[in-house]
This record gives structure tokens, sequence and C-alpha cells, in this order.
């Protein structure tokens, strides 16, 4: 089909709408435009797109996010280096900086008043950005200054970096270099370790390390996830002579927010060198309360006049200098260190330190990981530490400071035995984590019974850690079937419960004995059995002395069910204290059967009958289970595991081991706009 040309104005006009509400939403922080309706122009776009696939250009909205994962980063020699800079660390190697590029200067250029801009030192990975004809055409990482790796996938991902840039009275301009820092913003920072530490995957470090890690993810859809944001600081403009539009940085710092860069509105223009170093001494303590991480102050001089007077040095510019703040790090000793043990039995080693300020709070405690750590860093109690708070965040235990050792201290030892229930502690081959495997270890059966009661399992309202804690703590409950037994009047003597809210809650917990067989099943916590191993499961053992009595080649033969999977079912159900529950829980009259018949693989919508499908990662708007109820009503099917029999990998953020499987299989992947647009289409 030929487009008219009403649908290719329409285009146009779309594309320019979306740019100016995008620019005005992630550069302004003014939105112009409410959700719904940046939706619904969204989706036509990409409908005329879809239809006239030869009018879809590299700056369209919709072209932010690829299909499909690089298989590698190519390796590109910058236009112009990204040289580093020479750092100065107190205000006295400032004014020697001063005097030294004033010595270079020639003596019919030299001044005496200069003006100078400081501008936070933002704690990221630097970035080159190429527009040709205002268009985004490459994005390279700084690499080593001279050759980086063009990663130009991903960074149109970043909704604060133009695809196309703003050029009202800029149209002589043929390429425009831009440089600036990719950061992560401290919440968003946050919620990813959140994530991931729920996902019993490795926290990031700092912001600085998510950052650089997420640009070198070979799938930009991971990275659009992750919410990366750019500040833009320089540019270098071809075809036109600079001067003609910007003379200083200061100047070029307002030609970058024109164009439709996000500029970090904390720079300030100094006309001494005194009050950039009280800009310097304002931030040292002012950047605990920012929204993202810095680790100095760039100073530079505004003219560029002086700036093409003094040039280089080999490594670096003399005309500009990075101010750092002192290290974050602070030395304590060790009093202790106490191991607590986590929900899933996971023993892990805790500093505890002699209270320290750092970054603006009292550290007294720092998490040392595992047995694998400790035995790295060689930490014994007693022992004078170096510690510091990972992202400014996370207290973290750098190093020890061997010469500064007690003579009679130990090596420390990971225990034997569960410091909460004193039962033998195991680990695992390939496992760095050592565990307490006691099902009535207190600290167990409270993550145990919070697990029960969740949306996913029995749904039980009004239960919720604190509760579950005081439970146990009290020995009112020894294991989820005594939840069944409460009274109201056991839990009015509990804090913050009135007779009204027991009542309510004794009815919520009688009521969760009508959930199906297969939330009964998932609510058990057998590790490595999840919602949909669960639905699984009971489709296949419709009763709970089925699933008991059957082999592990019984289990394992389950189409989704691996051999992982099926070992950790098999021996949970041949554990006397899990049989015990069992019973239990059938007196109680819980569903241990399926009361309904499964529908037929057909059911449903046709065009996805017979499709399989594995959600990995977390998702944007949905969860997980959400997204597999949606595949189920449309007729598909889904699984946990990845095999040759996939058809689809629906793919969230931190995506793992099953993205990696389904790259080498060559299954297709799915975002959840995709998923969700298959099903619409469906």
């Amino acid at each position: 089909m030929i487009p008219t040309q009403v649908e290719i104005k329409r285009i146009e006009e779309i594309r320019r709408l979306l740019q100016q509400a995008s620019y005005a939403y992630y550069v302004l922080d003014a939105p112009i435009m409410e959700d719904t309706v940046y939706d619904r122009f969204y989706r036509e776009l990409q409908e005329l797109e879809t239809q006239y696939p030869e009018l879809i250009t590299p700056d369209s909205p919709t072209q932010r996010v690829g299909e499909r994962p690089a298989t590698h980063f190519t390796s590109v020699r910058h236009n112009i280096p990204l040289y580093s800079l020479e750092n100065a660390f107190n205000v006295e190697e400032l004014q020697t900086w001063e005097q030294r590029w004033r010595r270079h200067l020639p003596p019919q250029h030299s001044v005496d008043a200069v003006e100078y801009v400081a501008e936070l030192k933002i704690d990221g990975a630097a970035l080159a950005l190429t527009y040709e004809n205002g268009v985004l055409v490459r994005g390279v990482s700084r690499g080593d200054g001279v050759m980086g790796e063009d990663i130009t996938q991903n960074v149109r991902t970043i909704r604060s970096i133009p695809l196309r840039l703003n050029f009202d009275g800029l149209e002589n301009i043929e390429k425009v270099e831009v440089r600036g820092e990719v950061f992560l913003p401290l919440d968003v920072f946050k919620q990813i370790n959140e994530k991931r530490q729920k996902a019993g995957e490795q926290v990031f470090a700092n912001p600085r390390n998510a950052a650089a890690g997420t640009l070198r993810q070979l799938d930009p859809r991971i990275v659009a996830q992750r919410q990366l944001d750019f500040f833009a600081y320089t540019l270098h403009i071809t075809g036109l002579d600079d001067s003609s539009i910007a003379n200083t940085q200061w100047e070029a710092l307002e030609l970058l927010q024109k164009m439709g860069f996000r500029v970090d509105a904390n720079h300030k223009l100094c006309n001494k060198l005194e009050e950039v170093a009280d800009y310097y001494q304002y931030w040292d303590t002012e950047r605990l309360n920012s929204a993202y991480m810095t680790d100095g102050v760039v100073v530079k001089l505004n003219s560029f006049r002086l700036q093409e007077q003094l040039g280089f040095t080999q490594k670096c510019p003399r005309w500009a200098i990075a101010l750092k703040y002192a290290a974050e790090e602070a030395p304590t000793r060790v009093e202790n260190i106490m191991v607590n043990v986590g929900r899933t039995g996971a023993l892990t080693p805790l500093a505890e330190m002699l209270p320290v300020q750092l970054a603006g709070t009292t550290v007294s405690r720092a998490t040392l990981h595992n047995s694998d750590r400790i035995t790295q860093l060689d930490i014994r109690i007693g022992d004078t530490v170096i510690v510091r708070k990972a992202g400014e965040i996370i207290p973290e235990v750098v190093r020890v400071i061997k010469e500064l050792r007690p003579a009679d201290t130990q090596p420390f030892m990971m225990p034997t035995h569960c410091p909460v229930c004193g039962q033998p502690v195991v680990r695992e081959s390939g496992e760095a984590v050592t565990r307490c495997v006691n099902a009535s270890c207190a600290a167990i059966l409270k993550g145990e019974i919070e697990h029960w009661v969740s949306r996913d399992a029995l749904d039980i309202k009004g239960v919720g850690e604190k509760l579950v804690h005081q439970l146990v703590d009290k020995k009112l409950v020894s294991s989820v079937g005594d939840l069944y037994n409460l009274t109201a009047e056991q839990l009015c003597g509990l804090e913050r419960m009135g007779q009204k809210s027991a009542e309510k809650l004794v009815s919520a917990i009688a009521q969760s004995k009508n959930k199906p067989w297969s939330r009964v099943l998932y609510g058990l916590g057998i590790r490595h059995v999840g919602s949909v191993n669960a639905q699984l499961l009971t489709e296949k053992f419709t009763t709970v002395e089925e699933l008991a009595a059957a082999r592990q080649s019984d289990i394992e033969g389950v189409y989704g069910i691996g051999a992982e999977i099926a070992q950790s079912v098999y021996q949970w159900f041949r554990t006397p204290a899990n049989q015990t529950l069992i019973s239990r829980l059938q007196a109680l009259e819980l569903q241990l059967a399926t009361t309904e018949q499964p529908k037929a693989p057909g059911e449903g919508n046709p065009k996805l009958a017979g499709k399989t499908f594995v959600v990995t990662g977390t998702l944007p708007t949905l969860k997980r289970d959400e997204a597999k109820a949606l595949i189920q009503k449309a007729g598909g099917k889904v699984t946990d595991s990845v095999s040759k029999k996939t058809d689809f990998l629906v793919v969230g953020e931190d995506a793992g081991s099953k993205l990696e499987k389904a790259q080498i299989l060559g299954i297709t992947q799915l975002s959840e706009a995709q998923l969700l647009e298959i099903i619409r289409n469906s």
C-alpha cells in the first residue's frame, strides 16, 4: 500500500507531539500530556508504522527499544577523544591548578579576572553522542577515551536522551557531538537492588556500577527497564562556528537545554576561585540530600577562547579540573560477628562495629554476605576495618587493616549449627550460601508463614510480617497448621489487635481453607516450586496422595518440571515433619485435591492454543502471575523452564539464565508491551 499525503502528515504530526511530550516530561519535569493521551497517540503511530514500515525513521518514538538483543558490541574510535580530568582533593590543590594554568597562557593573552563554571561531578558512566542533521546516529561508551563501544541500541532506550534535537534557529548545524553522564537515580537504584535481593540475585555495589553494567547489557529491553538517566555537560559542533552560538561553557549548557537535553540544574557561574570553594564546601554536605550520586565538583574555565589557548596535556585538559570529595570511608573496630537466619534458612554473617559517622548517618553494622566473603577479607573480631556505604546506601566492609590486628584474634568460622534452633546447617555444592534446613526453626517458620499467607498462596488478608513475628515469638503457632486453631481471644492479646480485628482475622483464616490445591501446594514453600510449577503439578497429580507417592522420575516427567524441581518435591514429601504437616492440613479440611477439571489445551483463544510461554524477570506493570493468567486465559500454556518446546520468552527486568538459554535456542523474546499486543490482536 502507498501512504496518502494525509497519512504521511499525520505520522509527522504525532511524532512531533510525542517528542514534545517526552521532552517536557523527562527533561523539564513539567508534563504537558496525560499518560493516557500519550499512549493513545503512541498506539496510533505504531499502527501507522506497521501499515507503512517504509515510513519508520530512526528518530521515531517507537524505535527507542530494539526488537532483538545484540550478540556483541563493536569497538569504535571516538570522533573526539574523551580526556580524563586532573584531580584535586582540597581547595589548596585547586589554587595550585589556577596558578599552573595561568603560567601556560602566552604573555599577550594573560588575564586578570576570569569566570569559572562549577558543575557537580555525576558518578556514572561517560557517554559520547553523535547527531547528524539533528538525528541521533551513534552512542559510544568512554572506554579508554580513544576507543569505546558502540552501544547505540542501548542509548536509544534512555528517555532523557533525545532521538531528534530541537533545532529551532539551528538549521545549519550538520553534526553535533554531545558528551554527558549516564546515571541511576538513588531511588531507582534502591528499587533495583530490592528486586534483585528478593529474586536471590547479587545486588549492585553502587549506582555507578549498576549504570555501567546496564549499558553493557546486550538486550536493550533490559536497559529500558532500568530507567537510566542522562545529564549533558559539553558539546562540539561541526559545520558551524561554535562561537556564533556559544562563546562560553555557560552558554553551551543553555544551548544543550534548548536542544532537548537534561542539564544538571545545580551548576554555578563563579567570578573568582573563592566562590568555587564555597560551592564545593556546600555540596560536600548537601550531596547527601541529592537524588543521585556525585563524587566531586568539575571546575571549568568559562571562556571557550581561554580553553582553546590553554589546550591539553597528553592526558587531560589544562582548563578543567575535578575537585573530589573526601572518600566516604571510615575506620572502625569489629566488636562482634553475628549470624542472621533468613526466611529461606540462609545464614548471613553481620559485622557489629563501633558506631562511626558515614555519609551523614551512624553506621554500626555491615553485612559480610557469606563465608566466601569472610575468607576473602580474613576478617576477625577485634580487627580494625575500613567501612563505607556502597552507593551511599548499604554499609560494607572494604578491607581489614591487618597491621592493627590484636595478637590474640582468631579466624572467624561460620557456625556448623543454626544459631536460632541449634540444628546442623548445610552448604550445597555450587552454592555460596550456608542454610539451616530445620523446618521447625523459628526464623524459617516466620518465613514459611509469611509465604503461606501471601497473595499467590492462601492470600490471607491482615497477616503481615509484624503479626507473624508476634505469633511465633509468643509460641502461638509452630506451623502453618496452627493458624487455623487461633482464636479471637488469643489474638486480642497481641499488639494493636482489637476484638473486631481479631474476629475479622479468624474469619479470613477460615475462608482460606477454600483455596484450591494448587495454591496450597505453592503455599507449602517447597524450594524451587513457584505458582506455575504448582499448577502444573496439581494438574498431573490431582491429589496430595498421588504427588506424595510419585517417584522422582514421574515428577520430572511433567512437562515444564525440571530435574532440580522434581528432586526438591520428592525429598520434601519424604521428610517426616512434612508428612505430619500434610496430615494436619487434611484434618483441617484444606483443599488437597483438584475439584475442577483443568481446561482443555486449546480452550481460550485459538491463536495461542498450543503455544508455550515462559516469563522471566520483573515486568514493568504486570506482576508475573498476572501475565501468566492472561496467557492462560488466551489459550496459551506457561511453564517455568526454557526448553526447545518453548515458543516465547516474556522478558522483564533482571532476566537471568532463562534469557541466556533462550538466546542459545533461538526462542522468540517478547516485552510486556509485545505480549499484550499479541493478546489484543488475537
